[in-house]
């Protein structure tokens, strides 16, 4: 640590700026917009850099452990932020379902399991291995800024490669490309209990959904004919 930080940090409230900072964040915070945020407040002088940002962070886990804590902060996509414990994720996941404009269908991450793993890729070479065309799910995964367009391949008719981006890394809740599981570890994961649970709750709640908008559907044309009917 730079001296002036350590002299900084001295009074325990600039260790729960930190905290604050990426507590308040919607999104991972980078480490150079929480020096910035010090640094406007507390002047340009202030020597801090982004090790002394990752050892506090380290600190404050610790601390964390220390008290049982259910939540630690975690590293994702080049940035801090907060996140349940493993073992609660089933509780937290019970509570928070996600919205429909978030949720993705098997279709769309089966094609983003693809790119992810094979990235760059071709709309061609994803159709190849689904087997079916890939135009809708591909513009929607675009759309949801999951994967982008990174130049064209060196191939007949110079077809868009696709790559994830940093939405996806998001979205999973991963540090870097890297952290994806590799292909043993899903098969322990499809068999894993609690993951068939989840996986049986998600079903249910698409069905659910799909009986709303059936039901809303007839409504519709209940009160259609109603209308004919008044006309008559």
């Amino acid at each position: 640590m730079t001296l002036q930080f350590i002299e900084w940090k001295m009074d325990k409230i600039y260790t729960s700026v930190i905290e604050a900072l990426i507590f308040a964040s919607d999104e991972p915070l980078p480490s150079s917009e929480i020096m910035n945020a010090i640094k406007e407040i507390d002047g340009p002088d202030i020597e801090i850099n982004a090790n002394d940002i990752e050892e506090t962070v380290n600190e404050l886990n610790s601390k964390y452990e220390n008290e049982d804590k259910s939540f630690s902060i975690l590293k994702i996509a080049e940035g801090y932020t907060f996140g349940t414990k493993h073992e609660y994720a089933k509780y937290v996941g019970y509570l928070s379902n996600e919205k429909s404009k978030r949720r993705l269908s098997q279709a769309a991450l089966e094609t983003l399991s693809i790119v992810a793993y094979k990235q760059p890729i071709t709309k061609p070479e994803v159709e190849s291995i689904r087997g079916v065309n890939s135009d809708y799910i591909i513009n929607t995964l675009l759309e949801k800024s999951l994967i982008t367009i990174k130049g064209r391949a060196e191939t007949i008719g110079r077809p868009l490669l696709y790559v994830t981006t940093v939405e996806f890394l998001k979205y999973f809740g991963l540090s870097s490309i890297k952290d994806l599981p590799k292909p043993r570890e899903i098969e322990d994961i499809m068999k894993d209990e609690d993951f068939l649970e989840q996986k049986r709750k998600i079903m249910m709640n698409q069905l659910e959904e799909v009986i709303e908008e059936d039901e809303g559907s007839f409504q519709q044309i209940d009160e259609k004919e109603d209308d004919d009917d008044t006309f008559e």
